[in-house]
This record gives C-alpha cells, structure tokens and sequence, in this order.
C-alpha cells in the first residue's frame, strides 16, 4: 500500500473549473431575421457552398491546401503535440549506456595511466571512478593493461506531487488551444477570401456600370454636337458633354487598380502567385444568403477563438499546480548495472556482473521567496487568461450583433436606395426630353447624370457591403466549426499522422 503510494503520489493544484460568463437569452439585433428554411440551427462545415458560386467554392478548397498561414498555425499545432510527448517522457525512467575500452599502462614511477581518455589510475584504481583491471605498482614501464565496459544506469522521479501529471495536463491543453487556433486562422483567411471576391466582383459590376454609363454618355455627346451643328445648342454644350464623358471614361479605367489588388489578395490567400493567377471578369450577381444565427449559449461551442481562449485558461491552471509542486521533496531513484572485465571474452562472464541501487531525497530548504513569487506569477497568468476569454466572449457577442444589425439595415436602405434610382432615371428622361426640344441647358442634363450615376454606385456598394457583412456573419459566428472538434488527449498523445 505504501509503494502505490509512493509511485502514484498525489496531485496539488486547483481542479480546473470552466470560467462564468453572462450569456444572453438572445441576439438582440435577431429579432425579425429571417431563418433559413427548412430550419437548420447550426452552420456546415463548407459554409462558402450556402452562397451558391462554383468559383468560390473552388478558391475556398485551396485554403486548406496552399494558405500558408493555415499551415504554419498547423506546424505549430504539430510542435505543441510532441511537447505533450516530451512531458509525458517524465512519467517513466531514462535508461543510458556507455560501453567503453580503456588501454593503460604503468609508469617507470608505479603508476598507471590510461591511454585512451587520459585520466591517471593511482595504486590501480581509477580517478574518475570507473572500474580498471588492477595492475602491481613495481611492474616493469612497458606492462599494459586492457578493460571493457559495459554499464547500464537508470534513474527515476517518482511523480509525488503531480509536477509532471500537471506538466502534462498544461501541454495538452495548450496543444488544444493551438488546434483551436489553427481553425480560427483557417475561417479567418476563409473568410477573408469571400470578402475579397465579393468585392472584386463589386468592382467588376461598378465597371459594368461604368462601361454602360459610357455608352449613354456618348450618345448624349453625339446628340449635343448634332444640336450644335444645327444652331439649337452653343459649343460650351458640347464641350461640358466632352468633359461629362471623360470624367466617367477616367473612372472606369480607376477600377482596375482595385480589382488588380483584390486579385493579388485571393491569389495570396488560396497559396498561389499573384503573377499567374487570374479570376475571370464577372458582374455581382449573388444576393445575402439565409443563413441560422442560433442562441447565444451556443457560440461559446461554435467560435475557435472563444475556444482557443477557454484552453488557455485550462493550461494556466495546470501551471499553478506546477509551482505549487515545488514546495514539496523530489524522490529520485538511481540503478546501475552492466559487465566489466579484462577480458572481452569473459566480459559477459557471471564474475563480471556489477550492480548498484540508490535514491536521493532533495528538499529545498530556503530560496528567498522565489517559490512564493513563481506561484504568485501562475495564479496572476491565471486570472489574466481569465479576463482574455470573458472578453473575448463579449467580443464575439458584438461582433454577431453588429453584423446581424447591418445586414437589417442594409436591407431596408437598399430597398430605399433603389427607389432613389428609380426616380434618378425617370428625372434623367425628362432632362434629356426638355434639353432636345430646347426647353432646358444640358446643366440639367449632366446634374440628372451625376445624380443618376452616383445613386446607381450607391446601391452597387449596399449590395457589396451586404455580401461581405452576410460573410462576417458567418465568421462571427464561428463558421462550421465546434468544439467538439478539438483533439482528445489520446489523439494528442497518438502518433496517427495528421493532415492540416
């Protein structure tokens, strides 16, 4: 009874107990939002796929494959996993050899030296405290003298007081915390890409806009010279529709520069060079998918940063246990064994059979308070992940509820801003007919332009900005993921390869 005592010891430290947070009973800002049907409460895994574009789809593939963040957040994953191996190393005993020959040979003094690692034997005995073969001190100079070695020597700290069991627990938590990592980094570069191709789409429909503008713009150019030709309208006409029309020929053109870097952006996040990938040119046409928002209690399962957080808590809590450990004796047992002798043919031989076994108690006895001050430095690390992952939650709460709010509110400006489109068009047809009868100047042309192209632009950037509002929803809301999803301690410890 005593003995299991003495191996299994017992474990100081605080049991680990999950941080409270305040959770709401609902999104505030969900009131009235539209689910998807048929109701789903939680999001896929492919969220992208709900947005129905093949295009996409196929960017979002490449993430996990060539994002080169996702696969340094995977390599540290990996780097955190054999650090749970190297601590559990600690539970069991380290085993060593160090086979050895040593050739000596005695002085014209008496005193035999060894040739081999030179440390001198005096009066036959060893100074470093290896076992040599003895030898008379009167012998003649050129006497030599042979010894083989074979030693085994093992050593071991029993786990008393839980420093490593707590190690343990630290490292796996912390390997936890780098697999939620590695899913938060994946869903943000995940949804950076959408982001990045929904505006890059904005940019080619806002070209679109602007190539049709162009067109009516030149009409608009040909009708005033005809008029000025004919003595209806004066050259100051002409020249306005001149500059009227380069004006947008010169904003069309300004788009490439932000296309070109949105390109350059989702080349760099699907892992690929920006100087051999392209996305063909294709107008916004994709509309804010349904999409389930959930309960609130339920983010704290569904977002890796939240998770990534909570870990870390875990992990802190482990290293209190670590310093408190310290305060208590280390038990460290000693073997030894193997074979010596002269002879290599009798090295092996039951005469050449040595042995030892020992153990060390080892007790700190004063240290000025540095115990105290490693212990006082666990618990504040402790209280500092705790304040991090509170607030990391109500971080995550304002960012569904942001969202949530500008998707409501984008809805009913688009709705009014189309309105304000329509109305621009009818006032540009009744400029237009007024200007080439003569009744109005073409100043009331080009102002119903202006009014009509920078309302047009307006919606282009509500539908951009619900598009990319409808994916920070999603990242908000932690994407497909769960916690759940987290490795196990056997999967930790297993030596299963693992793919990013």
């Amino acid at each position: 009874m005593a003995g299991c005592v003495l191996i299994t010891g017992c474990s100081v430290g605080p049991k680990y107990v999950r941080p409270t947070v305040q959770v709401p009973a609902a999104f505030k800002e969900a009131k009235g939002w539209k689910m998807a049907q048929p109701r789903d409460n939680i999001i896929r895994g492919k969220w992208w796929e709900m947005f129905n574009d093949p295009q996409l789809n196929v960017l979002e593939e490449q993430v996990n494959i060539s994002n080169q963040s996702v696969r340094a957040a995977f390599e540290n994953f990996l780097a955190a996993r054999a650090v749970v191996k190297q601590a559990r190393s600690g539970y069991f005993p380290t085993v060593t050899t160090s086979p050895s020959v040593t050739y000596s040979k005695l002085s014209s003094s008496g005193n035999q030296i060894n040739l081999s690692s030179g440390n001198t034997i005096v009066g036959g005995a060893s100074s470093s405290g290896n076992t040599t073969s003895t030898g008379n001190s009167s012998s003649s100079s050129t006497a030599t003298f042979t010894s083989y070695s074979l030693p085994f020597d093992a050593s071991w700290a029993p786990d008393l007081w839980g420093a490593i069991r707590n190690t343990v627990k630290a490292d796996i938590f912390a390997d936890q915390a780098s697999a939620a990592n590695l899913e938060n980094v994946r869903l943000i570069a995940q949804a950076e890409l959408a982001v990045d191709y929904y505006e890059l789409r904005g940019q080619d429909s806002l070209k679109q806009l602007l190539h049709e503008t162009v067109l009516a713009d030149q009409k608009t150019l040909e009708l005033t010279r005809a008029l000025y030709h004919t003595g209806i309208d004066s050259d100051q006409s002409v020249a306005q529709a001149e500059t009227q029309l380069a004006i947008v020929v010169a904003q069309e053109t300004s788009v490439g520069i932000q296309r070109a870097q949105f390109e350059h952006a989702i080349a760099l996040l699907a892992g690929q060079s920006a100087s051999t990938f392209s996305i063909s040119v294709e107008p916004l046409k994709a509309r804010p998918p349904a999409m389930p928002v959930g309960l609130p209690s339920e983010l704290l399962e569904r977002r890796p940063d939240i998770a990534l957080a909570e870990r870390s808590v875990a992990q802190a809590n482990a290293q209190i246990g670590v310093a408190q450990a310290a305060y208590f004796p280390t038990l460290t047992l000693n073997g030894s064994t193997g074979f010596q002798n002269s002879s290599l043919a009798n090295l092996f031989s039951g005469p050449s059979f040595v042995w030892s076994v020992g153990g060390t108690l080892a007790e700190t006895l004063f240290d000025a308070g540095r115990r105290r001050a490693v212990t006082e430095q666990a618990r504040a690390n402790y209280r500092l992940t705790v304040a991090n992952y509170r607030q990391t939650v109500l971080t995550a709460f304002q960012g569904v509820e942001d969202n949530l709010a500008a998707l409501r509110i984008l809805a009913q400006e688009l709705q009014q801003q189309e309105a304000a489109v329509k109305a621009s068009e009818r006032n540009l047809a009744l400029a237009m007919q007024r200007y080439s009868v003569g009744i109005d100047s073409y100043l009331n042309v080009i102002i119903a332009q202006t009014t009509l192209l920078t309302n047009q632009q307006t919606v282009l950037t509500i539908h951009i900005q619900q598009m990319t509002a409808s994916v920070q929803l999603v990242l908000a809301l932690g994407g497909g993921w769960n916690a759940s999803q987290l490795p196990s301690p056997g999967q930790i410890i297993s030596k299963t390869p693992l793919a990013p």
